[in-house]
């Protein structure tokens, strides 16, 4: 196994702990990099049973997730919003500090 599908494995491994999910999530949105943040939200919905399971779940288009959470994705807020209740997250809004 290459070294990059072995930090795959364990990256989608560790991403099943919520906790880990939510850090990892937040550090993405700290990039300011929105195709970071769809790549790092498509390794959790993968962690947390994949695309098909999310699409009954947000009662999205499997293809429109796909879509969503492709490099070139831009979802809308309330996609936005359905994908992350179905992960068990929820949007909110900080301050800057």
């Amino acid at each position: 196994m290459s070294k990059s599908k072995a930090y795959q494995a364990e990256l989608i491994e560790s991403l099943r702990d919520p906790s880990e999910a939510e850090e990892y999530l937040n550090a993405a949105l700290e990039e300011d990099d929105p195709e970071l943040f769809l790549v790092a939200l498509r390794n959790v919905a993968d962690a947390q049973g994949g695309v098909a399971q999310l699409a009954n779940k947000t009662k999205l288009n499997r293809e429109s997730l796909y879509k969503m959470l492709s490099e070139r994705g831009n979802p809308e807020l309330k996609s936005l919003d359905a994908l992350l209740h179905a992960l068990g997250f929820r949007l909110a809004v900080t301050a800057n500090r």
